[in-house]
């Protein structure tokens, strides 16, 4: 059974920082691309970032550029995303997914997703 479950969400200071983990079970992880995303209340999904599972390549969107880091664990079956320097307009639901097979970042098409992990960033 394919899962992927998150963690790390919470609530955080500007300029603060977090670190969310998404466990993958029930597949490889290394043979896939993740990507995370996140939606925030009112507003329409984002992707945040992606991971390559051919070349690593990392993507991010222009907001979280120079401030979000991928990563992948492929002994632990884990993907990551470090946030450094929050700022509130980051508060959202953050979701981790599971690109098809035979797609690849920065064009995603998912096919699992996770349960999402909610994000508030707030002084």
């Amino acid at each position: 059974q394919v899962q992927l479950v998150e963690s790390g969400g919470g609530l955080v200071q500007p300029g603060g920082s977090l670190r969310l983990s998404c466990a993958a079970s029930g597949f490889t992880l290394d043979y896939y691309a993740i990507g995370w995303l996140r939606q925030a209340p009112g507003k329409e999904r984002e992707g945040v970032s992606c991971i390559s599972s051919s070349d690593g390549s990392t993507y991010y969107a222009d907001s979280v550029k120079g401030r979000f880091t991928i990563s992948r664990d492929n002994a632990k079956n884990t993907v990551y995303l470090q946030m450094n320097s929050l700022k509130p307009e980051d508060t959202a639901v953050y979701y981790c997914a599971k690109l098809v097979d035979g797609s690849n970042c920065p064009t995603e098409l998912y096919d699992y997703w996770g349960q999402g992990t909610q994000v508030t960033v707030s002084s």
